[in-house]
């Protein structure tokens, strides 16, 4: 940016910290919602990393069912799994896992925003329901057994016909394709969580605002 626009990479720092910051504290004031209650919601979540894959992230995301609008998101610290976990605990110490406190937090703020008898749509994560039943206890919670990507390396987009979380994936896959840091290969990886949510903030106005109007 700061070649293509004949500036310092300070200049664009200073404006993308800026920028970011005002982004994130309007979604998390709900301005970006529209002037109605919202009926349907898709959540589940994503992961990336900070630095390395020994230090993983879990990107908590909802958007609405239909217009694949982002309603909003939460990141959070997690323990790595698999066979990186012996390793990261290794080399790293033990790690946080913040999923469940971001979840109930991003839950909190769209309770404000929703019907009561609001219809929920996930996977069959079993850490999802208690923490549903807690912020929506008039809505519907329907699950959804996951299913395989339709390529490899592209775990968002499903193979097998309908998709019934297919808002939240496709928006999912869009972030991928859009969020440099959240490509699957690239060198543009997150160094601090906090410019992610940066990040991820300003592309949700983008989103919302640019793309799904054009």
């Amino acid at each position: 940016m700061a070649s293509l626009l004949k500036t310092n990479r300070k200049t664009i720092v200073r404006k993308f910290m800026f920028l970011g910051q005002w982004a994130l504290w309007n979604l998390r004031q709900n301005q970006h919602i529209p002037n109605r209650l919202i009926s349907t919601i898709v959540f589940d979540d994503m992961e990336t990393f900070e630095s390395t894959k020994f230090k993983p992230l879990s990107i908590s995301l909802a958007v609405e069912d239909k217009t694949r609008f982002i309603l909003g998101f939460r990141i959070a610290e997690m323990p790595a799994k698999g066979v990186l976990a012996k390793r990261a605990l290794e080399k790293y110490g033990k790690r946080l896992d913040q999923r469940k406190k971001m979840r109930q937090e991003l839950f909190n703020q769209l309770k404000l925003v929703v019907t009561q008898s609001v219809v929920i749509k996930s996977d069959q994560n079993p850490h999802y329901a208690s923490d549903v039943l807690r912020y929506f206890p008039e809505g519907e919670h329907l699950t959804y057994k996951g299913r395989r990507g339709c390529v490899v390396g592209q775990g968002e987009l499903k193979a097998g016909g309908f998709d019934p979380l297919y808002a939240l994936n496709h928006t999912a896959a869009m972030l991928r394709a859009n969020v440099n840091r959240l490509f699957r290969r690239t060198w543009n990886t997150t160094k601090k969580a906090m410019c992610l949510e940066w990040h991820m903030a300003l592309y949700t106005w983008y989103h919302n605002f640019v793309l799904l109007k054009s």
